[in-house]
């Protein structure tokens, strides 16, 4: 990357320095020998006023300094070297100028000016001025020279600019390929930073978008395969254990097991449905939550752990509002928070349980409490993986999230005696679970 921008910056200030360079090379040399056969005009013209009334009687003429290195000469009209220096007879330059006027011209190696010297309206001499043109290139050299020097710094100082740029360039673009190979090797929290460059900034805030929903995604499904194993497996239990006890029996009247086992699928089908919603499925999240009245919904819920709690020794109270309990709550998500509530109880929590439902302004709130302890940080509480016992710690998590993904909330009440406070949106009334007529819904048969 840095490579290739370095090359085509200087691939692009090449061709910018060429394209001013060659014609100002050019121009350089135009100027200097026109420069010069302008000096060598001036100087033979500054000779010619020299030449005085009595030239063509042999006066002799003062002839100032020659330009440069080169040489002055006056000719008289049969065109010999009279004073100064050049060739003892006329070049071709010093004749045509008899004629012609001032001449310039560039000839045999040399710049030649030749001016006439008039008299009386008639030409009586010559004067010529000419220098080496070897002496005008090597000042053309040393001034092309010195334009190689300003090319080269010029280059030198692109390439110095286009290394730093393209290590501006590229050091985000390594970064984000850092990032992305972490992500490789699978730490899902690296994220791309930013920059100053905007195209680059967006790419990283696609990579991360792409990165978070990945890791949106993974983590549902980790989730959802937990989720599935903490709520399907006490019920799968109790399934199993009422068709063994019926298949054992062989006196008991095996409808009434088919009815229950009936009852415990239903469940488990809600169940499934919950974590399936609570996990993304388009078919579940598509349906809005069913409403069903939560008085029913404790009361079924006391019946699903009446008998669990029982067998350990303890009670479960059921104090309801009256006045509340007709309006419906979501309904199957309502019962799954209740049913990991009790079972939270039941496992970590000692003596009476009691659940209690009031009316919280326009929310309805729904306490399940018992006479335990609490000693977890309550920052702690609702992560995942966090536990007082040998569970998992998915619980309480998966309460709350059910709880979030319906507008409720889940809280820590009190710590001693411990209890949990799940505030409920009320729905619109008379709306039934989804799927079929609330009166012919079976439900859910308690957790062994």
């Amino acid at each position: 990357m840095r490579q290739h921008v370095v090359r085509v910056a200087l691939v692009a200030a090449i061709v910018a320095l060429a394209l001013l360079v060659v014609p100002l090379a050019i121009a350089i040399r135009v100027s200097f020998f026109a420069d010069e056969r302008g000096e060598l005009e001036r100087a033979a013209m500054a000779a010619a006023v020299r030449v005085g009334p009595g030239f063509t009687a042999g006066d002799p003429v003062e002839l100032p300094s020659p330009p440069g290195e080169g040489r002055l000469g006056v000719y008289d009209s049969k065109l010999r070297l009279r004073a100064g220096t050049g060739p003892r007879t006329a070049d071709t330059v010093t004749r045509r100028a008899v004629a012609d006027g001032v001449i310039e011209e560039h000839t045999g190696g040399e710049l030649v000016a030749a001016v006439p010297v008039s008299q009386d309206e008639r030409v009586v001499g010559v004067v010529r001025a000419s220098v080496g043109a070897g002496s005008v290139w090597n000042r053309v050299l040393l001034a092309w020279a010195a334009l190689a020097g300003v090319v080269l710094v010029a280059l030198g100082v692109a390439v110095l600019v286009a290394r730093r740029r393209a290590r501006s360039l590229s050091e985000p673009l390594e970064a984000l390929s850092r990032t992305s190979q972490a992500i490789a090797d699978g730490d899902l929290t690296a994220r791309a930073a930013g920059s100053r460059i905007a195209e680059i900034d967006q790419v990283a805030r696609t990579h991360n978008e792409m990165v978070w929903r990945l890791s949106e995604l993974l983590r549902r499904e980790r989730h959802f395969t937990a989720n599935a194993s903490h709520q399907l497996r006490t019920p799968l239990t109790g399934l199993r254990l009422g068709l063994e006890t019926a298949l054992n029996d062989s006196g008991a009247d095996p409808r009434a097991a088919l009815e229950e086992a009936l009852e415990r699928s239903q469940y488990l089908q809600d169940t499934i449905d919950e974590v399936l919603r609570l996990a993304g499925a388009p078919a579940v999240t598509a349906s809005r939550p069913a409403g069903r009245p939560v008085g029913a919904l404790l009361e079924h819920a006391e019946t699903r752990w009446h008998g669990p709690l029982a067998l350990d020794g303890r009670r479960l109270d059921l104090v309801i509002d009256q006045a509340v309990a007709a309006l419906t709550v979501p309904g199957r998500t309502t019962a799954q928070i209740l049913d990991i509530l009790l079972d939270n109880a039941r496992r970590h929590g000692s003596g009476t349980v009691t659940v209690t439902l009031r009316e919280i302004g326009d929310a309805l709130a729904v306490d399940v409490g018992d006479e335990g302890r609490l000693t977890t940080d309550v920052a702690e509480l609702f992560e995942r993986g966090t536990t007082t016992g040998p569970g998992q710690g998915i619980g309480l998590s998966l309460a709350a999230d059910l709880a979030d993904s319906t507008g409720a909330r889940l809280g820590l009440t009190r710590r001693a005696p411990t209890c949990f406070t799940l505030l409920l949106p009320a729905l619109p009334a008379g709306r039934p679970e989804a799927g079929r007529p609330e009166a012919d819904r079976p439900e859910a048969g308690p957790i062994r």
